[in-house]
């Protein structure tokens, strides 16, 4: 393969490596790992697994949780210069075999949590070989061991080409399977050169790595942390017990997480007046950011520079940006929610009108075609319905409903499977959750379609205190029409969340499908 390793992926490394080779590169509980080292030891394991005996391997799976091993391990897969593959360890067995036969995987790095996995996914004849660091292969194992051996070192990463996959992340998928994205160095080279001229990272800086590995928006704390030479520290469960603490004990100067954060830093007590002044950047992505969250937010971290972030995995980690202003976001958002801004230099978007013909010039569903648009999905039959040939471009469709505002800037409005009808009326559910939230003493509001017999129903959850439903729905009729407020409310503790700490719609639909059916 032709190319320099300016575009690659691992460049960011690189970079990284040259202005801070003793400096720390990650940092995960008391272990961390200086630039230096796990440059070594990237290279030693690529080697190792290149020289496999049936032939290097079409794609390596990194079937860790957020530990050394694991960001060593994405590493030397980028160094090997094959796919590399993020898999969760706390995902069903059955699940992650389908990821690894759909991406054509037959080498895996794994630490503690993923070889406890492995008799599993062996099962049932799937051929794997398995680097396993510090681990002796067990007796009658039904995988093969790959030796490391230091003689077999690569003296620096394979050159890669623009078109070559860096790493492909699963999305669910309507089918039932999940589906598989393919990123290219090429969407990676455009997208990091874009984050460079807008922020000023550097190597004193600390970045959390608060996403699991097979979230896209890891990517952007470990690349953007290796870029600038700086330190990328995981940030566990325990620590939202008191985040100010460990942020201060950490060091850490860029934050970046889902908007669900906010609002369990803020149960935890965490969310005072001034309580975060060591953060420079904040960044949120993965779901909608409230003005309220944001504003709360930057009182918190008044010396950081807060951002909302958008983009779906198929257009490489984000796409678009809005800085946000106490002053001017509340009133270009919709429904409480922070715009999601301007999109990228270098892609060209529209918006789709209802009926998926014609192009709307305010509103609709946002299409974007550029160089961080993926090439399509592992199996060709998911690219139907999520790609449009408009003229000699591809443009993807993103599912969500935007409005553009009076700057130019784009504003969320919701998915367009948010939407439901009810007697009639067509129901955008972020609208009802941004009236409840208004309402005394709701602090996180989700309203679900749960279908019902003849129609749908809406079923509300909130978070704050408990109120009598009746009180509800008595505020809410002063400002949405009546099939617009729920029939059903349901005060919770706490919001769930799915594995990549977004708020888990799904569960709640199904919940509230349990409820309404068990309602006497």
């Amino acid at each position: 393969m032709e190319g320099t390793a300016g575009h690659a992926l691992y460049a960011r490394f690189l970079r990284g490596l040259a202005l801070s080779p003793d400096g720390v590169a990650v940092r995960v509980g008391a272990e961390e790992i200086t630039y230096g080292d796990a440059h070594r030891l990237a290279l030693l394991w690529a080697g190792a697994l290149l020289r496999e005996a049936s032939g290097p391997p079409k794609a390596i799976g990194v079937l860790a949780a957020r530990s050394v091993q694991a960001y060593v391990g994405i590493l030397a897969g980028l160094y090997a210069g094959v796919t590399v593959v993020p898999l969760q360890p706390g995902f069903p067995a059955a699940r992650t075999g389908q990821m690894i036969d759909a991406a054509g995987v037959s080498a895996v790095i794994v630490d503690d949590r993923g070889y406890a996995l492995l008799p599993e996914l062996a099962d049932g004849g799937r051929d794997l070989r398995v680097l396993a660091p510090g681990r002796e292969r067990a007796d009658g194992a039904a995988w093969a061991e790959i030796r490391v051996d230091g003689r077999h070192a690569l003296d620096g990463p394979r050159p890669v080409a623009p078109s070559d996959v860096a790493y492909v992340l699963f999305t669910s998928g309507s089918t039932g399977r999940p589906k598989g994205v393919t990123i290219t160095h090429g969407n990676t080279d455009h997208y990091f050169r874009l984050l460079d001229a807008r922020y000023d990272f550097t190597p004193g800086d600390v970045f959390s790595q608060v996403f699991d590995l097979n979230f896209d928006c890891a990517m952007f704390d470990l690349f953007c942390a290796w870029g600038a030479g700086a330190t990328a520290v995981a940030v566990p469960p325990a620590a939202y017990r008191d985040m100010p603490s460990f942020l201060a004990e950490q060091g850490v100067t860029v934050w970046f997480s889902t908007p669900s954060a906010i609002s369990l830093i803020r149960r935890m007590g965490g969310l005072g007046v001034r309580t975060l002044p060591g953060l420079r950047w904040s960044f949120f992505a993965g779901e909608a950011l409230k003005c309220e969250d944001a504003a709360d937010w930057e009182l918190a971290a008044p010396g950081s520079v807060v951002e909302n972030l958008y983009g779906p995995t198929e257009l490489t980690i984000t796409v678009s940006g809005h800085r946000w202003s106490a002053e001017l976001s509340p009133k270009l958002g919709v429904n409480g929610v922070v715009p999601i801004g301007l999109v990228h230099e270098g892609h060209d978007h529209f918006l789709l009108t209802d009926d998926g013909e014609g192009e709307d010039g305010q509103e609709g569903e946002l299409c974007v075609s550029g160089p961080q648009m993926t090439p399509g999905y592992l199996d060709p039959a998911d690219n139907e319905g999520r790609f449009l040939r408009r003229g000699s471009r591809d443009w993807y469709r993103t599912g969500d409903r935007v409005r553009r505002t009076g700057d130019g800037e784009l504003a969320y409005v919701g998915r367009l499977d948010a939407q439901v009808q009810v007697q009639g009326l067509r129901v955008e559910l972020a609208e009802v959750d941004h009236a409840l939230r208004a309402c005394t003493g709701v602090e996180e509001a989700v309203t679900v379609g749960a279908p019902v017999s003849g129609g749908v129903e809406l079923y509300a959850f909130y978070t704050g205190s408990s109120t009598p439903p009746a009180a509800l729905a008595r505020e809410l009729r002063k400002i949405l029409p009546a099939q617009m407020v729920p029939r059903h409310f349901r005060h919770i503790l706490e919001m769930p969340l799915n594995s990549n700490r977004k708020i888990d719609r799904s569960a709640l639909r199904g919940r509230a499908a349990d409820l309404i059916e068990g309602a006497p």
